[in-house]
């Protein structure tokens, strides 16, 4: 390789400095980025300038900005950049292997996630997911899962546990069960059949107590699954405390409304949680991030919405 073409080829590092800068707007928050130190940086991108012969950064005491020669490099580097990542993720999935194994729970699953499930198969076509039903921890080694779906707590042990959803629960009923039995205030839902969920034995509870109501609740109909509380709702046998993002079409078709209009957060979140052996395994990797924008779309909609 020629004087000329070493030069025209500056070192990866030093572009992932400049690009890192260029969209972030300061060498410390680069050196967060890229998990180095903010001298290292400062180095990497001197480099380059010195390779270029042309100054890329005007710095001042209020930290650093874009000359007009860096704005235009930045913006011809980073299509660059994102053609070799995705050049590295494609290479990376097809050495390692291209089948996520995914436990889902139930209704979250077919109800919030497969109907999304299309968008990311359009985006990585090259990726099989297979899906198993899972409820709470178990052992992924045993089970041969690459990745779960759990609403609990951030306490998955040997594994990593990414965030995606609080989860907000309110009452619901048929129409036709509210008009026979009008609510004007929390107490009144306590004296209706209540109809709960086994796995949330506590629910009833921890929302009359977000009311600053302690109450004896009577006994009634358990459900195990949210799909059968959410019929016999529908068929008119009680109040049910529902996720309100599991009953999305439910409540828009008018099938159900709430009972009474207070919403309460669970004391349980859901995250996405993967082995530590394998959560740098690129299926993982790349169903996690676009899991996570899944989820920050929906948010977004539903903010929106509460908004109008």
């Amino acid at each position: 390789m020629t004087s000329l073409s070493r030069k025209l080829l500056p070192s990866t590092s030093a572009l992932a400095a400049f690009d890192s800068v260029a969209r972030l707007g300061s060498f410390s928050a680069a050196a967060d980025e890229l998990a180095l130190t903010q001298g290292a940086i400062s180095r990497q991108v001197m480099s380059l300038e010195e390779q270029l012969g042309v100054r890329l950064f005007e710095r001042g005491a209020r930290g650093v900005a874009l000359t007009t020669e860096g704005r235009a490099y930045a913006k011809s580097i980073a299509s660059a950049l994102g053609e070799i990542r995705s050049a590295s993720l494609q290479i990376m999935t097809k050495t390692h292997g291209n089948t996520l194994n995914l436990a889902m729970l139930p209704t979250f699953g077919t109800r919030w996630l497969l109907p999304r499930i299309p968008d990311f198969v359009a985006n990585h076509p090259e990726i099989t997911i297979n899906f198993a039903t899972r409820i709470g921890q178990f052992d992924f080694e045993r089970e041969q899962l690459d990745m779960a779906i759990h609403i609990g707590q951030a306490d998955w042990p040997g594994a990593e546990s990414t965030f995606l959803m609080h989860e907000m629960v309110a009452p619901v009923c048929s129409p036709q069960f509210l008009s026979a039995h009008p609510v004007e205030k929390g107490e009144d839902i306590a004296a209706l059949p209540l109809l709960h969920m086994a796995s949330r034995p506590g629910a009833w509870g921890h929302w009359f107590e977000s009311l600053g109501l302690s109450l004896a609740l009577p006994q009634g109909m358990r459900f195990e699954q949210f799909s059968s509380v959410a019929q016999a709702c529908i068929a008119g046998l009680g109040v049910a405390l529902m996720p309100l993002f599991l009953i999305d079409n439910e409540l828009k078709s008018k099938q159900l409304v709430k009972a009474f209009d207070h919403q309460a957060r669970s004391p349980s979140s859901y995250y996405a949680v993967a082995p530590l052996s394998r959560a740098n395994h690129v299926p993982v990797v790349l169903f996690r991030d676009w899991l996570v924008r899944q989820v920050e779309a929906y948010r977004a909609v539903n903010s929106e919405a509460s908004q109008k």
